[in-house]
């Protein structure tokens, strides 16, 4: 199964889960609502993404005087994914890491930390900005946008359903229909846990696809398996002194690492897959 075809089910499912939500609490108006609310959180969130976590990190834009082996791989790459150049922009951390924001294309922004540019080579060092170029090139800021509105409907219908449970709201069990408290309050407490799952299963999902993208753009996909590599060892002692476990997805390797997490609950697929994936399609060439 390919990873677009994955992430259009997993957002499929999300949808699907607000339409037995919706069916449980018998009433239109509350999904509509909270569809509204989801929409203006994140669409605002998706619209301002770049200024937000550039700020966040404390990211500077460097120009090609600067910075010109950085702009002149980025410029190439973006050529051949069929993209506008994005920004280039650094940050100060010496935790080796990069990502990539934009609410589109055409607003596209690449970073890179300090500590990368010092421990990869230039071939993984490009192969690095090729993986933040797919990222750009397959639109995954809108994706993860999408999948936040919906988790965020069933998040708020889910709290709806589980005050109108407690205080006695809404269809009795008796009518055609309707939900039992107890049932409704198991659904509101099971609703959320699935959608933020789902949410991970996706943002993994477009990790795998931004390596295959990133291999083809690079022209190697050693360069990006190699990088990787070097960035698993060190992301374990050098972790990022700064910013939020919220955008962690966003980072090329889980800036936070040092932590170990359940894979259902991790935001990027383990890094011997994310390797293994790579070196096949190395062996395939």
């Amino acid at each position: 199964m390919t990873s677009q075809i994955k992430t259009a089910m997993l957002l499929a499912l999300l949808s699907g889960i607000i339409i037995v939500l919706g069916g449980a609490m018998g009433g239109k108006t509350g999904i509509m609502i909270a569809l509204i609310l989801a929409l203006v959180m994140n669409v605002g969130s998706y619209w301002y993404s770049d200024k937000i976590v550039l700020s966040m990190y404390g990211a500077q834009e460097v120009s090609q005087q600067d910075a010109p082996m950085l702009h002149a791989m980025v410029e190439e790459l973006a050529a051949r994914a069929g993209i506008p150049k994005p920004r280039v922009c650094v940050i100060p951390e010496d935790a080796p890491n990069a990502f990539a924001t934009g609410r589109d294309p055409a607003h596209g922004v690449v970073a890179v930390t300090h500590g990368i540019m010092r421990i990869l080579s230039p071939e993984e060092l490009k192969g690095v900005l090729a993986h933040e170029i797919g990222h750009i090139a397959n639109r995954d800021i809108l994706v993860q946008t999408v999948a936040g509105v919906l988790a965020s409907v069933i998040v708020s219908v889910a709290n709806m359903m589980q005050w109108a449970a407690i205080f006695g709201f809404g269809r009795s069990d008796d009518e055609e229909g309707g939900t039992s408290p107890l049932v409704a309050i198991l659904m509101a407490i099971v609703a959320p846990i699935a959608a933020s799952l789902i949410q991970f299963a996706i943002s993994r999902s477009r990790e795998y696809l931004a390596d295959e993208t990133g291999a083809r753009l690079a022209g190697n996909p050693l360069y990006l398996a190699g990088a990787l590599a070097k960035l698993q060892a060190w992301s374990q002692k050098v972790p990022m002194q700064h910013g939020s476990q919220a955008t962690a997805h966003m980072f090329i390797v889980n800036p936070f690492s040092g932590a170990s997490m359940a894979s259902l609950f991790s935001t990027h697929p383990p890094m011997e897959e994310r390797i293994a994936r790579l070196q096949a399609m190395a062996a395939r060439r």
